[in-house]
């Protein structure tokens, strides 16, 4: 890893650094998406067959497409029950952490006859997108699913990409069961976002799209955003770990490792105001590169976006924290829950020792799916929010119109709107 000290030059060349992995820098995948999106629009099911045989090998029909009961209990088979589980536990934990972010509809009425209110109501179709091949992870089919289905969402349509024998992940398949999915489709890549928005004879158009996926699945995600709604645009995974001398530097570098094993692009981040907790680190580092299984994919997101930055005080420490805003924040100082108040921007906050990162991926409760370079300072992981919507309720009686209806017209008039002045003058005219 590279070890730097910590200034404004250097926290500005990261910023830099780090912002070249955004999907917003991948324009040259751009026409090919789009394309994509047209076709599927146009074409529908056609099109969707073609590209499914061209990218996955595997010959769809109107028949075959959607995964039937019989396949998910094949799926369950395949599993060890051990980990049938653990999947159940990690649900329960998701389920129990989103079901305390429900609000319910409010109403506020107040004597003179005015009811003003806020009524909540679950979005009906949520497509959720979930990657294949050796990208497939059941974790993530619970973080999209439990949550929408906690706060009522009644559709639940899953795509995902079929192997070229036609099957899809037993992992994924048992997670979508258990987090109670609906329907599941064998469509992968930047046309099963394409289905989603648009609909084809065999897949329903969805409301809103969630879920990770490579570049050309969040470009089209992208691209698609405002026929339907889209959780975010999902950049490479990131984390940042604060420590101070009191850190266990063994514990330190795994967790770094932990991310960057995700991809090239993740990048892996130590602040810290020990220079000797920081050597201890990239030594702890090197020798686990050596025993890991995914060592190639490790070495070069650390020889890419691995660093090791020594700051002078932890007030600079959490200045450039803060400005990193990162996905994964682990907080490993004397006391975590103080230094924690000074945080501004992450996505989530891990506290103290014995708070891994990996807990928050796939056990703990909270949601893994968070916002990425930078983002964390104006979006928030997804939660029950991402799957309802509010619609503002208004009541007012005759008597508590007549009281504003001046003040109304007035502001209506001062805009030039005088349509909108009459609207209320006509109801009090003799």
């Amino acid at each position: 890893m590279k070890i730097l000290e910590l200034t404004s030059q250097t926290k500005k060349n990261l910023l830099s650094d780090l912002l070249k992995r955004s999907p917003n820098n991948y324009g040259q995948y751009e026409e090919t998406v789009n394309e994509i999106l047209r076709n599927v629009r146009e074409n529908g099911d056609k099109a969707v067959f073609d590209y499914t045989l061209k990218f996955d090998r595997f010959a769809l029909t109107p028949e075959n497409i959607r995964v039937t009961r019989e396949e998910i209990e094949e799926a369950y088979e395949k599993l060890d029950p051990e980990l049938i589980k653990v999947l159940k536990k990690s649900a329960e934990n998701i389920r129990a952490f989103h079901t305390k972010q429900l609000r319910s509809s409010w109403f506020d009425a107040k004597p003179d006859g005015t009811i003003l209110g806020m009524k909540i109501t679950p979005i009906e179709k949520v497509g959720v997108y979930v990657p294949g091949g050796k990208a497939a992870y059941p974790s993530s089919v619970l973080m999209n699913v439990v949550p929408a289905k906690v706060a009522g969402v009644d559709r639940v349509i899953m795509t995902t990409p079929p192997g070229a024998d036609g099957k899809v992940n037993p992992g994924t398949l048992a997670a979508a069961d258990i987090a109670g999915v609906d329907e599941i489709y064998k469509v992968g890549g930047a046309q099963a976002i394409a289905a989603l928005a648009f609909g084809t004879e065999s897949i329903p158009k969805v409301d809103k799209i969630t879920g990770p996926g490579n570049i050309f699945v969040a470009l089209a995600k992208k691209a698609v955003y405002g026929y339907v709604s889209i959780d975010s645009i999902a950049g490479p995974s990131e984390i940042l770990v604060l420590a101070d001398e009191s850190a266990n530097p063994r514990y330190a570098a795994a967790d770094l490792l932990s991310q960057a094993e995700h991809d090239e692009l993740a990048s892996a981040i130590l602040i810290t105001t020990s220079q000797e907790l920081a050597q201890a680190v990239n030594r702890e580092v090197e020798g686990f590169v050596q025993v890991l299984e995914r060592r190639e994919i490790i070495q070069k997101s650390l020889d890419n976006y691995g660093y090791i930055l020594i700051a002078e005080s932890m007030e600079d420490a959490i200045d450039a924290v803060n400005e990193i805003a990162s996905e994964h924040l682990e907080i490993l100082t004397k006391n975590p829950f103080e230094t924690m108040t000074r945080i501004r921007n992450a996505g989530a906050i891990f506290l103290g020792e014995h708070a891994s990162e990996p807990l928050g991926d796939y056990f703990a409760g909270p949601n893994h799916i968070l916002p990425t370079n930078g983002t964390a300072k104006f979006f928030s992981p997804v939660n029950v929010d991402d799957f309802i919507k509010k619609s503002s309720i208004i009541s007012y009686s005759r008597e508590a119109l007549e009281k504003v209806s001046g003040d109304i017209q007035l502001f209506a008039k001062s805009e030039g709107l005088t349509a909108h002045a009459n609207s209320i003058k006509v109801r009090f005219d003799s």
